[in-house]
């Protein structure tokens, strides 16, 4: 199935993340936190200005890897794999 999100949102999945820590310590499934980093998937077109009606388009792009808020976005199945669908708003930067 093929998903192209609108406007500025965007199609994320997040990367996992470690399982242990510094010290070596194995964390339950449970009592890990969710990653909030991730790659961008897709893009949607972009925003509209509202005085010039003119098309803005979104700074990220597919492959970036990102880090957004700990809530932002909303969950979503695309055949079978887990995404984030959110807007560029709630993403936090780019890493490079």
């Amino acid at each position: 199935m093929k998903f192209r999100p609108l406007y500025d949102r965007v199609l994320v999945e997040r990367t996992e993340s470690e399982a242990k820590t510094s010290g070596g310590i194995i964390i339950p499934d449970t009592a890990q936190e969710k990653p909030m980093e991730g790659v961008v998937v897709a893009v949607g077109a972009g925003t509209k200005s509202e005085k010039t009606g003119e098309l803005i388009p979104l700074q990220v792009k597919q492959g970036d890897k990102i880090l957004f808020g700990k809530w932002s976005g909303t969950e979503i199945k695309l055949d079978g794999k887990d995404y984030l669908v959110m807007k560029e708003s709630d993403i936090m930067g780019i890493f490079e």
